[in-house]
């Protein structure tokens, strides 16, 4: 097998191939395989989302479906009343399922845990009478800060046990970004731990979370903390308001908590998200809704059966890994697996040595480790059995069609359907997708909107476009997994989403997730990207403004832009033009000076691709910034039109330094 990326492999009909068909005998056992399916949802809207919420067990039976009288802040089964941790956890349990696995984790080194729901249970229970015993009540917000280790799943749900919303921050991202994440939700709770494995290093993530906790304006009450070191940490001595995960375990051996009964609207969580102002936006998701969609498009488009051994290899740092490794599959009661490594470490098979360990049935991952994967070649996969695979996901940004395609022949063997998911934080879960016991794939097109889902493609005046010509996407219905709104900050709700297409008038809400779109003769609809300030690198949102104000507020530097261009593996990477003051030079340590700012405000995950120094930065006569034009010399693009700008020399001299 040859090293190559996997062009020469693919044979003549696979490369010309425009459209899949599921294998008949997929079709034969899948969740969802009635084409009626959409002409179901469309007669019986919104009666018809009652699919999703009979998924659940609901404490007190919700009346009304949908409340529409105050839109765009829609209410779903607001009458009813549930737990997501008893419809996670405790169902299982009691319906004779106890000795199923929940989790399974996989550390770095190769060491296992395995929880079944009544190990998942316990714990779930201790640590929730450990955190009320802490001082978290009802509605107090938790700050989980951890990476990829089972007590991450077991925080979250024991905080939806005792009715206290989790906001779960990335573990890769900085003390400052902790700290203005617990300071907007007001948070007085961390769950963190002392440090994880990254390529064989320990990193000493306590410090970093002690960092952040000393920016937290209104203090912290209590903060737990992980060992997840051992012998390989840093030796923190805890303080005074922090306590070891262990020692509340054992302290709380045996408690049981009964779940508290939650409004279908209650919140459930936070997550924060990366806006264009800087600031992140505080997306807020509630029980009811948001469950039964995740619960209900887990199991049509990723076809979870309780028996199932599933795994996304998103980060639960990220709405993906709460959608679509917690709440999703274990409320469904399907097996779901955990890694705590990057792909290529030790070796470049990792992932796949871990589907043959499992014998995974479905694997959900991102274009751009698909990407990764495609460059390193298909010995990889073929030193291993994937045959247990029965469906693929992809998840976070488009898939071109040069990548579906070795997808579906390296890692399917051409017999596994592919779900191409578009979605966003904001929506909860998939909005436009294949059902894969149903539709007919195209690579490099998400597909149609699920059932129930009113997604369009439109012109700027709000039009629907003709088959084959790009526009802008748009939701002109609600659906149960929609955000009720950003926290504490209804007006920025409006703005951000729905102030663009909608005639508040006329009460006619249509969301706009600000993504470019083009649809086909069949209704597929082909994401083209974002067409707001904010970058998708490797599938994660990250501001503009955000990054230009971390660069900014490195000593020297007076003004700064970013840019995405095209990268090979990222998919999209940042590009950073900075102009510097008087007396600084750009030279290698300013630049790692600016690279260091970026990683301490946000983290490495913004780390600038290039940082490109320049005395002026392209500007129209008003001094707007010609973003697009920076965008053109990251991607080595023609120019486009330079003549209303004040200074178009600049351009050329911008070009010459980019590295290509």
């Amino acid at each position: 097998m040859s090293n190559d990326d996997g062009d020469g492999d693919l044979e003549a009909r696979l490369v010309e191939q425009e459209a899949f068909e599921p294998p008949a005998e997929f079709v034969e056992q899948a969740n969802v395989s009635e084409e009626s399916i959409y002409e179901e949802f469309e007669e019986n809207w919104p009666r018809s989302w009652t699919r999703a919420a009979d998924l659940l067990d609901w404490e007190t039976e919700y009346n009304q479906v949908l409340d529409e009288s105050n839109g765009p802040f829609y209410e779903w089964f607001a009458d009813g009343t549930l737990n997501a941790a008893y419809n996670c956890v405790d169902r299982h349990v009691e319906n004779g399922d106890k000795n199923r696995v929940a989790i399974k984790w996989e550390g770095e080194h190769g060491e296992t845990r395995t929880y079944t729901y009544q190990d998942l249970y316990r714990e779930v229970n201790e640590f929730a009478a450990a955190l009320r015993d802490l001082g978290v009540e009802e509605d107090d917000v938790v700050t989980l800060y951890m990476p990829m280790v089972p007590e991450l799943p077991i925080a979250m749900l024991a905080c939806a046990r005792i009715g206290a919303p989790h906001s779960v921050v990335f573990a890769g991202f900085s003390a400052d970004a902790l700290a203005t994440r617990m300071n907007a939700a007001d948070s007085r709770y961390l769950v963190t731990c002392d440090g994880y494995y990254r390529r064989g290093d320990a990193l000493d993530h306590l410090a970093k979370a002690n960092e952040g906790l000393g920016g937290v304006d209104h203090g912290v009450d209590a903060a737990v903390v992980v060992d997840r070191l051992g012998d390989d940490g840093f030796g923190h001595d805890l303080k005074g308001n922090q306590y070891d995960w262990d020692d509340l375990l054992a302290a709380h051996q045996g408690d049981r908590v009964d779940p508290v009964e939650r409004s279908a609207e209650d919140m459930l969580f936070l997550m924060y998200t990366s806006g264009t102002t800087g600031q992140p936006k505080g997306v807020k998701h509630t029980t009811g809704g948001y469950l039964a969609y995740t619960a209900w498009t887990s199991h049509a488009v990723l076809d979870l059966k309780p028996e199932d051994t599933y795994w996304c290899s998103a980060d639960i740092g990220w709405i993906t890994g709460h959608s679509y490794i917690v709440y999703g599959p274990l409320a469904l009661g399907t097996t779901t697996v955990m890694y705590e490594g990057t792909p290529d470490y030790p070796e470049r098979d990792r992932l796949w040595e871990i589907v043959e360990k499992y014998a995974v049935d479905v694997f959900y991952t991102a274009p751009t480790a698909i990407r990764a994967f495609m460059k390193w070649g298909g010995e990889f996969p073929e030193r291993h059995d994937l045959s247990s695979l029965r469906l693929l996901g992809t998840v976070g940004e488009p898939i071109n069609p040069r990548a579906w395609k070795w997808y579906y022949k390296h890692i399917g063997d051409e017999s596994c359907p592919i779900v191409d998911t578009w979605w966003q934080t904001e929506t909860g879960g998939m909005m436009v997708t294949t059902l894969p016991g149903v539709g007919t794939m195209k690579p490099g097109s998400a597909g149609p909107p699920l059932p129930g889902i009113d997604a369009r493609v439109v012109d700027t005046t709000g039009e629907e476009v003709d088959a084959g010509r790009a526009g802008y996407l748009t939701v002109n219905k609600p659906w149960p997994g929609m955000l009720r709104t950003l926290y504490n900050n209804d007006e920025r709700f409006l703005e951000e989403y729905w102030e663009e297409y909608s005639d508040a008038d006329a009460d006619e809400w249509v969301y706009f997730p600000e993504d470019g779109a083009k649809i086909d003769d069949d209704g597929y609809i082909t994401i083209l990207g974002r067409v707001d300030d904010v970058l998708n690198v490797s599938g994660h949102r990250l501001g503009t403004m955000e990054i230009e104000s971390a660069i900014v507020g490195v000593e020297g530097v007076a003004e700064a832009a970013v840019v995405g261009g095209d990268h090979e593996v990222k998919g999209e990477a940042v590009y950073a033009y900075v102009i510097l003051e008087d007396g600084y030079e750009g030279t290698a340590e300013m630049r790692d000076q600016i690279v260091a700012g970026v990683e301490d405000a946000i983290g490495p995950i913004a780390r600038p691709e290039q940082v490109i120094f320049t005395p002026e930065l392209p500007k129209t006569r008003s001094g707007k910034i010609m973003r697009r034009l920076l965008e053109e010399i990251a991607n080595g693009e023609e120019l486009g039109d330079t003549t209303t700008l004040r200074n178009p020399d600049i351009v050329g001299e911008i070009q010459s330094k980019v590295q290509k």
